[in-house]
């Protein structure tokens, strides 16, 4: 052997590893087995199975199962792993075997190492670290871990500063009087605070059905072992898992009540990478109104200006781009795509397994970070600091012919639809040609008209001296 390399057995026969390498054979083996991607599997998921290991020497050691010597050094080892040390020891590809056990072996074998260090002792990466446990039932219940702490600590916090951004705003420049768009066409008006209200609404849903997914992602496959009888493992150490976890994380985990169906499926993922998706359409509607809203300055809308944050061309000098939309917008793109992988591979469940585990882990948790990420920086960088292009929303204001169906009760829908079309066809104002057309009288008219007045649904009504419909 080289300087480079140490030799290591397993089951198999001998390998080299790197010298200087904390895993041991089998992470070797898978290292060079899935050289596909480069893309490693999700700390957030490392971390998740360090805390398995750390809970299961606990509950082990509680049984009386595990050494206390060995028990509190592999718990020791695996707190390091949780707090995010030792990240380059966890190289292994996305795309490898389908239950996810070179992951936990990867694990396992370092943990081995340095519990084996602390107590001079040997510590077996599987009789010790992997005591009662499988890859089978730990890979589901890391999944399950990592995405309930990713979405309570990480996402529910981002849309809530997201919409209660969304609310402030609307409170300082709610008042405002805009065009409503339907089919990308002039509407009735609307004021921009309702506009922004059904924004904030969207992610409070969102917020909702994600709350209303975890009590399925609280349940835990840990305990089942390899098919969901939970050989080799107590008869309490399904119960004594969740209980541990949920008392590290501060989160309600419970044992699956079957942990057939903890195994053989991965239905609560699937469920809530459809939250996260919904969540993602959400931003995506709001990310592109932004970008309707701020389109110009002089040939699109103009309604808003969005903050200056860097150039917007390497050609053209004072061009600004909506950047803070479009990369909300790309995010919410992945994630819809995200969703699309982890359904198919939901489905990949044969029997007591379902053999796609490492690609649901690395899809469900990178939906989970883009649209955390995304959502303060859609509140702080866009919607909190854009200003209202007042006069150009009067102005447009002024001269929409679609007012006239504030007219429909009072002279009917087809005396409407021709006082619209010749106001249109003439360029002449709608108050203009509805006096020249209904003999109503202009204050009625501008009253009956004013944009302000039509925004909250009421109906118009007959007054005296009023003509009749027709």
């Amino acid at each position: 052997m080289s300087d480079e390399y140490r030799s290591e057995q397993d089951s198999m026969g001998e390998v080299k590893v790197p010298a200087g390498a904390l895993y041991g054979a089998q992470t070797q083996r898978a290292v060079e087995n899935f050289p596909v991607s480069g893309i490693p599997m999700p700390p957030a998921l490392i971390r998740a199975v360090a805390l398995i290991k750390q809970c299961a020497a606990k509950v082990n050691g509680e049984l009386g199962l595990l050494d206390g010597e060995i028990g509190r050094a592999i718990g020791s080892a695996a707190g390091e792993i949780v707090a995010g040390r030792y990240r380059e020891q966890f190289p292994l590809d996305v795309f490898q075997t389908g239950s996810g056990t070179s992951t936990n072996m990867n694990v396992n074998e370092v943990i081995a190492t340095l519990a084996s260090r602390r107590t001079r002792r040997p510590v077996s990466a599987n009789d010790h670290v992997n005591m009662g446990q499988s890859s089978n039932d730990t890979i589901p219940t890391a999944i399950h871990l990592s995405a309930a702490l990713a979405v309570s600590h990480r996402l529910i916090p981002a849309l809530q500063h997201l919409r209660a951004t969304i609310r402030a705003k609307a409170r300082t420049v709610g008042a405002a009087v805009k065009i409503g768009r339907t089919h990308l066409m002039d509407a009735m008006p609307l004021r921009l605070g309702q506009e922004l209200d059904g924004w904030a609404l969207q992610v409070g849903n969102g917020i909702d059905r994600l709350r209303g997914s975890l009590p399925r992602v609280y349940r835990l496959a840990q305990g089942g072992t390899a098919v969901g009888t939970g050989i080799n493992a107590h008869p309490e150490f399904a119960a004594r898992m969740a209980a541990c976890l949920a008392a590290a994380t501060g989160l309600p985990f419970v044992a699956n009540p079957s942990l057939f169906e903890g195994l053989s499926s991965q239905d609560a993922a699937v469920e809530l990478s459809g939250q996260l998706k919904t969540v993602a359409v959400s931003l995506l509607k709001i990310g592109n109104d932004l970008r309707w809203m701020n389109s110009g300055p002089l040939a699109g809308l103009g309604e808003i200006e969005l903050p200056a944050l860097q150039p917007g061309s390497s050609i053209m000098p004072g061009k600004v781009n909506p950047v803070i939309p479009e990369a909300v917008c790309m995010a919410a793109v992945q994630v819809i795509g995200n969703d699309a992988a982890i359904t198919i591979a939901g489905q990949s469940g044969s029997f007591q397994l379902n053999v796609m585990l490492p690609v649901i882990a690395h899809n469900l948790l990178q939906s989970i970070e883009l649209l955390a990420s995304v959502s303060p920086l859609l509140a702080d960088r866009a919607i909190a600091g854009f200003t209202v292009r007042e006069e150009n929303l009067k102005r447009v204001l002024a001269v929409n012919p679609i007012l006239v169906t504030a007219l429909n009760p009072i002279i009917g829908y087809r005396k409407a639809a021709e006082i619209a079309a010749l106001a249109i066809r003439t360029g002449r104002s709608v108050i203009d040609v509805a006096q020249e057309l209904t003999g109503i009288s202009r204050p009625e008219l501008e009253r009956l008209l004013d944009p302000a007045t039509l925004i909250g649904g009421g109906i118009a009504t007959p007054h005296s001296g009023s003509p009749p419909r027709g």
